[in-house]
């Protein structure tokens, strides 16, 4: 039970960490999109991203997948201020197929984010027998965590539009600026070439 706690509170950590907020400021761009009466779609969404982060810390776990930190430090930046550009343009319609494009988004920048943290979880689940436990713990936390962000993303959103009358679509276009103003230095910062 103390390791099922350990996990859990790493998951919830490893995205709450003020020092990871690149974790946070993807979540930020991937639900901002989204009223709060879509909040399942939305859990759906962050579940994505939970299940490509964790196949990619299983990956890792066995060591079926080691990708130099350096490149993965510069991708994570990348996937967010992607998400922001999508964001952007979905405010303008002018992209077709929106719900799909931000689910593979979910999925695939999981993955990508997951590696960012492989290496450490490589680290602290050592040569333990049972991954998979470790592993599932671990993504509850994750999970949790991204809840707590993704809800009070749309509650926010929720209150500026109905208390303030902010247009939905100046909300996404300033707070995808905004996500976009901050990970453009970190890729300038994290570039491995």
């Amino acid at each position: 039970m103390d390791d099922l706690v350990l996990y859990f509170k790493l998951g919830l950590h490893h995205v709450l960490d003020i020092l990871a907020y690149d974790h946070v400021l993807f979540l930020i761009v991937l639900a901002v999109v989204f009223n709060f009466n879509q909040w399942k779609k939305v859990v759906w969404l962050i579940t994505f991203f939970t299940i490509g982060h964790s196949l990619t810390l299983a990956l890792a776990a066995y060591d079926l997948i080691n990708v130099p930190l350096n490149i993965v430090e510069f991708l994570i930046p990348v996937t967010i201020c992607i998400t922001g550009v999508f964001n952007i343009l979905r405010a303008s319609n002018t992209v077709a197929g929106k719900e799909k494009i931000t689910f593979f988004f979910a999925l695939f920048f999981g993955l990508v984010h997951g590696l960012g943290f492989s290496n450490y979880f490589r680290i602290l689940i050592g040569k333990e027998d049972d991954k998979i436990l470790p592993l599932l713990e671990f993504a509850l936390g994750i999970e949790a965590a991204q809840i707590i962000i993704v809800f009070s993303v749309l509650f926010l959103g929720m209150f500026l539009q109905n208390f303030f009358r902010v247009v939905k679509r100046d909300w996404v276009l300033v707070t995808s600026a905004i996500v976009i103003g901050i990970s453009i230095p970190m890729m300038i910062n994290r570039i491995f070439w």
